[in-house]
């Protein structure tokens, strides 16, 4: 099956982060174990999703991993010129929720197989398709600890993420949180019954706002843009009228932080200041949302001398968005970047990949299981 027909295939399975994706794993599982894989399918602790892990090869000696995510992000947008949810093809274009992130490459993966299928490998070639990537990795580190019971210690994994066929090394880590205060609601009139919410929230932005001017002093590192670590109120919203008292506000904050940084301390000024709020007869819930560590690949890893020979393009040594690669790399195997697609296009309406970009992709895969022979 050619990749252009698979990836319509996968492009119609509305696998929005958060949701059942049951329908794609079993038509991923199927197809997979027709051509000879041997398919474990690790379902999550939401009961609803599940990943999927496949190995072609012998399984009891170091292979590598092609490591992607199934689920999408939402396609609400307005201004979508055709159904996000069915692939469009004009000429080089193709169109649709997930082509670029990152159902591209699932379908050159699959398309694939059946050509490695038919070698004989020393190596093995795994196959690793994870759930809810796009709420902050939340599906692949029950994978990766399921790893030592699937398969040898692997020697790579490469993750697909959009990159136009450029392996990248480097990537900074995120963490996440939700910030809830509640107060006391009154009449506007006597502020002084009441505990104004956000007023209160207003203290816990400013901590924000001060903890993120001071990261940019450093530490730095000079192949992210920006160098710095960083850290953001990303969502506000509360109260009910303005003649009203607010006894609820809530904010979302995001952290980005640079190699060696653990993601998480970056958020605690903030989280320190809500707490104390409590003393204050406020109500404080602060809630990690989602979390996943920087990547750093070193420059000489033999990783990346692979992918530079498989693509026939140095690696970049950096990028600002996040991916999977960085819990790999905690978990003690070496990760890198190398997908069809660009990261521009996704999370937008009219989301689309080149079919170039796919056949370059399946030609990487193709390449990669020759040197497993």
């Amino acid at each position: 099956m050619q990749s252009l027909d698979i990836l319509e295939q996968l492009i119609a399975f509305p696998s929005v982060v958060g949701q059942d994706n049951g329908a794609i794993v079993d038509f991923i599982s199927d197809y997979l174990q027709s051509h000879g894989a041997k398919v474990s399918i690790l379902p999550g602790p939401e009961g609803d999703r599940a990943n999927l892990f496949a190995t072609l090869g012998p399984a009891d000696v170091p292979g590598y991993i092609l490591s992607g995510h199934m689920d999408v992000v939402p396609a609400g947008e307005s201004d979508w010129t055709s159904s996000p949810f069915q692939l469009r093809r004009d000429g080089e274009l193709l169109y649709g929720r997930g082509t670029s992130d990152m159902k591209g490459f699932l379908a050159a993966v699959l398309a694939a197989v059946p050509t490695i299928a038919a070698m004989r490998l020393t190596r093995p070639i795994h196959i690793a398709f994870s759930y809810d990537e796009e709420a902050g990795c939340r599906g692949v580190p029950h994978m990766i600890a399921r790893l030592p019971e699937l398969c040898a210690a692997p020697l790579g994994a490469i993750i697909g993420e959009p990159s136009e066929m450029r392996a990248i090394r480097a990537h900074k880590g995120k963490a996440a949180a939700r910030l809830t205060i509640t107060g006391r609601t009154g009449h506007s009139s006597r502020p002084d019954l009441g505990l104004n919410a956000i007023h209160a929230m207003a203290g816990m932005l400013s901590a924000a706002v001060d903890a993120a001017a001071g990261l940019q002093a450093g530490p730095l590192e000079e192949v992210f843009e920006p160098p710095y670590s960083s850290l953001q109120a990303g969502t506000l919203r509360g109260g009910q009228a303005v003649n009203i008292v607010p006894d609820f506000c809530e904010a979302e904050f995001e952290a980005r932080a640079i190699s060696g940084v653990d993601p998480a301390s970056l958020l605690e000024p903030v989280r320190l200041a809500a707490e104390a709020l409590a003393a204050k007869g406020f109500g404080v819930d602060w809630a990690p949302m989602s979390a996943y560590p920087a990547l750093s690949l070193p420059e000489q890893a033999p990783l990346s001398a692979l992918l530079a020979d498989l693509t026939g393009i140095e690696p970049l040594a950096a990028v600002s968005y996040g991916t999977e690669a960085g819990l790999y790399q905690r978990a003690g195997i070496d990760a890198i970047i190398c997908g069809p697609g660009h990261i521009g296009c996704a999370h937008k309406a009219n989301e689309y990949i080149l079919t170039s970009e796919l056949a370059a992709c399946q030609g990487m895969i193709e390449a990669l299981a020759h040197h497993c022979l």
